[in-house]
């Protein structure tokens, strides 16, 4: 079992990754494998399309996912928002109903928008959200502050749990025959008659 992380970050290895990183190894602790793609440098660099083909292949096999933002302007970096645009319309089948939290990463405010943000995909998608015991949010100028925020470090430590627990929990009830729902057609209201 395999959490898929997005590193939403221009720094492969800054604050978001370090928060990641840290979630990752919570779980790891309980039997649930994660890998992180740094998604936020290479569509900077002009990777969209290799990294999204990337994802699109593993995102078959996870079994849940977690993105992580820093705070750009209050909002998450406009290069996770492009791709999880583009991972969304493309892969949506595939991400469907598997367990998905945020994370955002700043220096001082703007952690409640880009996790709105970042939740909407999943909301959109019909994918289980995963909260801890405050907003998943972690505040530092750098990696080492972050691994200081003792309150932010609880959040996360928490979220790695409750992602465990979720996916464990829907790994047993599809042992013992509970299907999960069937996708309905989509209906588009349209408003102007």
């Amino acid at each position: 079992m395999k959490v898929l992380m997005f590193n939403g970050s221009r720094r492969d290895e800054g604050c978001s990754f370090t928060a990641l990183n840290f979630i990752g190894n919570i779980m790891k602790e309980s039997g649930v494998d994660f890998e992180i793609i740094n998604v936020g440098r290479r569509v900077f660099n002009g990777e969209i399309e290799d990294v999204l083909k990337e994802a699109q292949e593993k995102v078959k096999d996870a079994a849940g996912f977690i993105v992580a933002s820093p705070v750009y302007y209050a909002s998450p970096s406009g290069e996770i928002v492009m791709f999880l645009d583009r991972l969304f319309s493309s892969s949506g089948a595939d991400l469907r109903f598997k367990p998905a939290a945020s994370v955002s990463t700043c220096r001082r405010a703007g952690n409640s928008s880009t996790l709105d943000v970042i939740n909407k995909y999943f909301a959109y998608n019909s994918m289980p959200i995963v909260s801890s015991c405050y907003w998943n949010e972690i505040h530092g100028k750098v990696p080492e502050d972050v691994l200081k925020d003792e309150e932010g470090l609880q959040i996360l430590r928490t979220l790695g749990k409750n992602m465990v627990w979720l996916l464990k929990s829907i790994q047993a009830g599809k042992d013992n025959g509970i299907v999960q729902p069937s996708v309905e057609e989509k209906i588009y209201t349209n408003f102007i008659r």
